[in-house]
């Protein structure tokens, strides 16, 4: 018989989720539209023309939605902040019934023992914000730090873990490179400065909230960095891996960890931007003292060097878009790694997830990890009993949280894991036709009901100890 993987008796073993996917309610208390609100109700943006409006409706049901967190045996609680029912012009006054959204979420949280981390932003920016400028924009940075203060002054008093961004690449490349994201702009030069912009945000609000919050409180940032690998040691793929490097990570780690952007991206970014708007004294704002860090990950990238045109779209599991989003890197070209796929397409392999987290034990030694995001969709439907039964998953979260054991046995201090997600929802762009969740959603109704894998990530989080892989 195998040995039994445990983990640390202070593990956190959490759920994610954020606020645009799950809480609906869009036009209560003050709420107004974000640029997913916007996006998602322009015609042809999402599949169907889904939205969040409702979404699951965790905004009426979050006491539910919390007791059922505790059924299942969960330690902590990953959500985001929306800024459009916190503050919802991106500027100026909090509209209180926003915030006591959240101060109610937070009490419910703390009530059944679950550690709350909130997150800042997870991609919702107001819309009169996108309307001035957006990302690219340096106004916008600032805003966020005055959001940043809001929130932190109104929760820092219950909340311990707190995560500025969620997945900053996002944000700036599928959002103003591809146009798969919100707001959908496809333009190389602004992506650019979208993601010095997110860096700058990321580090001001750092520092509003050290400035506003207890300092027993933990400050991270969520990374959703590539394990980039090349089909060969030919120095010209080899490159091709540095430019991509250097776009998925790079561009985000470099300042946040270590004060500098690396050199290698000015150089094969320099046809799309001379990088002016990089202020003297920038990269010491953005460089600023972190807790934590916290890496989402779901498959590796594997690219080449430019070889003949691909036959299909652009594998880079990040949607099907004409305009690229990595600027610089267009010419290179991304495979489809061999092995089983999820239904995003995405292929399966823990590895990857253990190369990422020994790269960050690397690169930032002393700096505690968290794993804030990892998962997988797949086509789930109720049985005739009404069970939900999803051993893939199970089968998912049994290998990528064995490759977090072995890191950490290899002296990675990962120190907790947030699946992704907490329950099925508005997988943005894809609407609701991927489920991630542990918990299946009805959507015709709303029920929630907790899948095979939620039962077997409960045992895992009571005990410590990952429970065997079955097919039941």
């Amino acid at each position: 018989m195998p040995e039994p993987v445990t983990f640390p008796p202070a593990f956190l073993w959490g759920a994610a989720t954020s606020a645009y996917q799950i809480e609906g309610a869009v036009r209560e208390d003050g709420r107004t539209p974000s640029i997913w609100d916007t996006f998602s109700h322009t015609p042809g943006k999402t599949a169907g023309g889904e939205h969040g409006d409702i979404a699951v409706d965790h905004y009426h049901r979050y006491r539910d939605d919390v007791a059922l967190m505790a059924e299942l045996g969960l330690t902590a609680y990953r959500f985001s902040v929306s800024w459009s029912r916190v503050q919802p012009t991106g500027r100026g006054p909090a509209v209180q019934r926003g915030l006591d959204f959240y101060r109610r979420l937070v009490d419910e949280l703390l009530a059944h023992g679950i550690k709350p981390a909130l997150t800042l932003y997870h991609w919702d920016l107001p819309q009169e914000l996108e309307d001035a400028g957006g990302w690219p924009e340096r106004d916008t940075a600032l805003r966020f730090a005055e959001y940043a203060q809001i929130v932190g002054e109104a929760l820092g008093d219950r909340v311990e873990q707190w995560i500025t961004l969620n997945e900053p690449w996002c944000s700036a490349f599928l959002g103003y490179g591809s146009g798969v994201h919100a707001p959908g702009r496809t333009d190389a030069a602004a992506s650019l400065k979208a993601a010095h912009h997110l860096n700058l945000a990321h580090g001001l609000g750092t520092s509003a909230l050290r400035a506003a919050m207890p300092a027993r409180n933990t400050i991270a940032v969520s990374l959703n960095s590539s394990v980039v690998r090349t089909v060969s040691q030919d120095p010209a793929d080899l490159a091709a891996g540095q430019r991509i490097d250097d776009l998925a990570n790079g561009v985000f780690h470099g300042p946040m960890l270590h004060g500098v952007y690396p050199e290698t991206l000015f150089e094969a970014t320099s046809s799309v931007t001379d990088w002016s708007y990089v202020q003297g004294g920038d990269l010491q704002l953005i460089h600023q003292p972190l807790d934590a860090l916290g890496l989402n990950y779901y498959t590796p990238a594997l690219v080449s060097a430019a070889g003949s045109a691909p036959t299909g779209p652009r594998a880079d599991g990040h949607g099907a878009s004409p305009y690229s989003p990595w600027p610089g890197a267009e010419d290179v070209m991304f495979h489809q790694t061999p092995g089983e796929r999820t239904e995003m397409g995405w292929t399966i392999d823990p590895t990857g997830l253990h190369e990422l987290i020994m790269r960050y034990t690397s690169l930032a030694p002393g700096l505690p990890l968290y794993i804030t995001e990892n998962g997988a969709a797949y086509d789930d439907k109720p049985d005739p009993d009404g069970r939900v039964h999803d051993p893939e998953r199970i089968a998912y979260l049994h290998g990528h949280l064995s490759a977090v054991r072995r890191a950490i046995t290899d002296g990675a201090d990962v120190r907790g894991y947030y699946l992704w997600s907490l329950m099925d929802n508005f997988e943005w762009s894809y609407g609701y036709g991927k489920r991630f969740g542990a918990v299946y959603v009805d959507y015709s109704t709303l029920a929630r009901t907790p899948k095979s894998s939620a039962h077997w990530y409960a045992q895992a989080a009571r005990t410590g100890e990952l429970p065997a892989v079955t097919t039941e």
